[in-house]
């Protein structure tokens, strides 16, 4: 029997290392891709296109795993005061475009005649309806741009790929440099649990769950 094929984007990141590891550990073949191992640049769409036209594989999972909260030293806003056009580009380029990008040029790889899952790490604060606390307005859009990508990705690629899951997941709060400086509200995991639990959930997902929007345990987060 063939073995299963995996794509990580982001693969030098917490997430995404973790990601590589806990597949490799279940007899998975994976192919791990980011900017500092590969040169993949997924705000660049030459970039994109170089490095993703290269792969003749078919994958039956690929996961987007990169993504930022702190660029170039900005950091999340508290109030409306602080809202920096730059630093609000800056935000959907990294957390939107680039996942965008990524699909746009990543469908190819995904196989038609078998199940598979697409997945993009989003993150709880880009949830319209569960928006109770305010501020950090760059990233909640970027994010709330990217669940809503993710939502149209799946319904076009359900006409091609009848086997296709194409989610947003949302990994909880992982013990990451990315994290380090807000975690003291909530919870952290460390970033191997945070990837076993996030493949559990894959493993669950079937076609007719397409299109929509789950955290670390299953449970599906309002959009």
């Amino acid at each position: 029997m063939e073995r299963k094929k995996a794509l990580i984007i982001g693969a030098s990141g917490g997430i995404g290392s973790a990601l590589k590891e806990a597949l490799s550990a279940k007899g998975i073949d994976v192919l791990g891709l980011s900017r500092s191992g590969d040169g993949l640049d997924i705000t660049d769409e030459q970039s994109v296109a170089r490095v993703l036209g290269a792969l003749e594989d078919t994958f039956d999972l690929i996961v987007i795993a990169s993504g930022a909260l702190v660029i170039d030293g900005q950091e999340p806003e508290k109030s409306l005061r602080q809202i920096s056009g730059r630093a609000m580009l800056d935000q959907f380029a990294v957390n939107a475009v680039g996942p965008a990008l990524i699909m746009a040029h990543a469908a190819r790889l995904l196989p038609k005649e078998r199940p598979a899952h697409l997945a993009a790490l989003s993150a709880r604060v880009g949830s319209i309806g569960d928006n109770r606390l305010g501020g950090w307005y760059s990233y909640r859009a970027a994010k709330a741009a990217l669940n809503q990508i993710v939502k149209t990705a799946s319904i076009e690629l359900a006409r091609s790929h009848k086997q296709l899951c194409c989610v947003a997941l949302h990994p909880g709060t992982v013990e990451t440099p990315f994290t380090q400086n807000y975690a003291a509200r909530h919870a952290t995991v460390p970033a191997r649990e945070a990837a076993e639990n996030l493949l559990d959930v894959l493993q669950g997902l079937e076609p007719a769950q397409t299109g929509r929007f789950f955290d670390w345990s299953g449970q599906e987060v309002l959009w």
